[in-house]
């Protein structure tokens, strides 16, 4: 049988008894460095306001007993993980049995954290509250509206609603603030969980949403064994333990929270902190950082320009990026004003990242380290991470399968695929998560007898490498050959006058299916179309010529350019297909429509 796993051997061992702020407080594991520099854990973006060590673990009692007191909500083991960060939503479920057919789910355990995107419409976050079963819903003053419309919509009385920062103008809401002075000045009113040896793997810790780039997004069931799992595998891959025999990852390093969606059109991130809008943001940007010693700058939302001000501010010396971050840093004119030097890393993750745009990301920031990583929320992040001893990881490569990772490549015909043979990824792995929550069907498709079901296209390479080729769902097929929309994507992004892009098929009668793009322009690019309209059909012939010269003929552009002002994207920079498939079906039928009235 052939399978592929991580090159370094065996983990060291994965406590099963802890949950996760037990494992970050109160644990020493052998893997986690020792900072001696007793540098803050968090520092206020805005304010430069340093948060250490210790403020962290008094405000954490305070949050949990102020919770006890007021809402007679106990079990303290999972509260920490809110309390540490300033985050702009998360909803926090209850102890109630969230059902499932046939008992296919048992209870949640009380206050299981269900991480939300602050983009979210009311729609989305009310959704997400009815799926988990919420009880309590924390948010920012700056998206307290939405907040309140969808614990509305939800049932869930305005009181259970808690504001994280401290608004400008009065609100009857309490905030985070005046719970966790509250819970200091008042003796213990609750005993913290110990669980018993075993218990980690199967009491919930988190119920995370995946991206949803195929129907509305599916509650992902992970346990406190995951997160700390997952954590321990890339400490062992990267090396933090051991500084003196290597110089990327250092304790007193400095990473921002700044992964999220990105509007091209305006330059800007319409952004929560990272570190709590999705599952690379919690396990990587979050516990892996601090884990390994690093300060994390939490950032509000934003703008490119201020990213570029607090990089250069703050000295950052790493930055977990995905492919809509890395275009900015490629095509922004701004990039040049601002020192840069201090970046060290910078992974990418999320999206494919083509080895165009790694190239390009090269020069732009030339004293970073550059490389990719790839995971899911039902493997709880990260299956594969830059290497260690790689300036510039392996170009189009996802990085290299991590320590405890066993991975599977699926043919077509359900043979297994040798070294540098194509298929589907199946991946198993200590942190991988238990099931989707209240989706049987769901379940049973991506978790299969203690594997995950990826979706995605790949190659595995000499020394684990992994390449991914594409989701599976969206390879398009052109006169019976496979045609990946993100190699295309990549490429494009080479052309002067691409700002984005995202390549979706359109039926052919001949080829069965043919390549369109949908653009949106660089701002120089957009001067000269207002400038001159039919500027538009000289640069539209430029990227097909573009594309002409260096593919092959059936990955042309033979469905055409369309101009657009922004690439829809998902929260954790996904391109959204789906949206641009639907805008195509109606491209290709306005253009049926006008073929048939010129022949009349």
């Amino acid at each position: 049988m052939t399978e592929f796993r991580g090159p370094f051997g065996d983990l060291p061992y994965i406590p099963d008894d802890l949950t996760i702020p037990q494992f970050f407080l109160d644990h020493r594991h052998p893997t986690r460095p020792v900072n001696t520099n007793l540098t803050p854990w968090f520092i206020e973006e805005g304010t430069g306001r340093k948060i250490g060590f210790e403020e962290v673990r008094a405000r954490t009692f305070g949050f949990a007993n102020a919770l006890k007191i007021r809402w007679n909500i106990g079990e303290r083991s999972s509260l920490r993980i809110t309390s540490e960060i300033v985050n702009n939503g998360i909803s926090l479920a209850g102890e109630d049995d969230v059902g499932g057919s046939h008992n296919f789910e048992p209870k949640i355990p009380p206050f299981v954290s269900s991480p939300s995107n602050p983009a979210y419409t009311s729609e989305e976050l009310s959704y997400q509250i009815d799926t988990t079963k919420a009880k309590i819903l924390i948010t920012h003053s700056g998206s307290l509206q939405t907040a309140l419309d969808a614990a509305k919509d939800s049932g869930l009385p305005p009181s259970n609603v808690i504001v994280i920062d401290t608004p400008t103008s009065n609100v009857p809401y309490v905030t985070l603030d005046t719970l966790v002075h509250e819970g200091l000045s008042q003796p213990p009113a609750f005993v913290e969980r110990k669980l018993k040896p075993g218990e980690g793997k199967t009491k919930l810790a988190l119920l995370s949403f995946s991206s949803g780039t195929t129907g509305r997004p599916k509650a992902v069931a992970i346990p406190h064994i995951s997160v700390i799992a997952n954590v321990i595998q890339m400490a062992v891959h990267s090396k933090v333990y051991l500084p003196a025999e290597q110089k990327r990852f250092r304790p007193g390093d400095v990473i921002p929270s700044i992964l999220s969606s990105v509007s091209q059109s305006e330059i800007t991130f319409e952004m929560a902190p990272h570190t709590v809008s999705d599952i690379y943001g919690i396990v990587v940007n979050l516990h892996w950082s601090l884990f390994s010693g690093f300060s994390l700058v939490i950032v509000p939302r934003f703008n490119f320009i201020q990213m570029l001000k607090s990089i250069q501010h703050y000295r950052v010396n790493h930055m977990l990026l995905v492919p809509p971050m890395v275009v900015l840093l490629c095509k922004s004119p701004e990039v040049k004003n601002y020192d840069l030097t201090s970046l060290r890393f910078i992974m990418s993750g999320a999206a494919p990242l083509s080895a165009e745009l790694t190239r390009q990301a090269i020069k732009t920031l030339p004293t970073a380290d550059i490389g990719q990583g790839y995971g899911m929320t039902e493997t709880c992040t990260t299956v594969t991470f830059p290497r260690i001893d790689q300036k510039i990881g392996t170009l189009g490569s996802a990085g290299q399968l991590m320590p405890g990772v066993v991975a599977r490549v699926v043919k077509e015909d359900g043979s297994l695929a040798k070294l540098g043979e194509q298929g589907e990824l199946y991946v198993t792995a200590p942190s991988i998560a238990l099931r989707y929550l209240n989706n049987e069907e769901a379940t049973k498709e991506t978790f299969i007898d203690g594997w995950v079901r990826t979706g995605d296209e790949v190659i595995i390479k000499e020394e684990s490498m992994l390449f991914v080729v594409d989701r599976m769902k969206e390879i398009m097929k052109v006169r019976g050959f496979q045609v990946a929309p993100a190699e295309l994507e990549g490429h494009l992004l080479n052309h002067p006058d691409v700002s984005d892009t995202c390549v979706v098929g359109i039926p052919d009668e001949y080829s069965g299916e043919v390549p369109l793009a949908f653009v949106t322009l660089s701002q120089d690019a957009q001067t000269r179309v207002k400038r001159d309209p039919s500027e538009a059909d000289k640069i539209k012939a430029s990227i097909m010529k573009h594309v002409a010269d260096h593919k092959v003929h059936y990955k042309r552009l033979t469905g055409g350019v369309e101009f657009v002002d922004s690439i829809p994207k998902n929260p954790s920079g996904k391109l959204l297909r789906r949206f641009l498939r639907d805008k195509a079906r109606e491209l290709v039928k306005a253009r049926d429509v006008g073929k048939a009235k010129a022949k009349l």
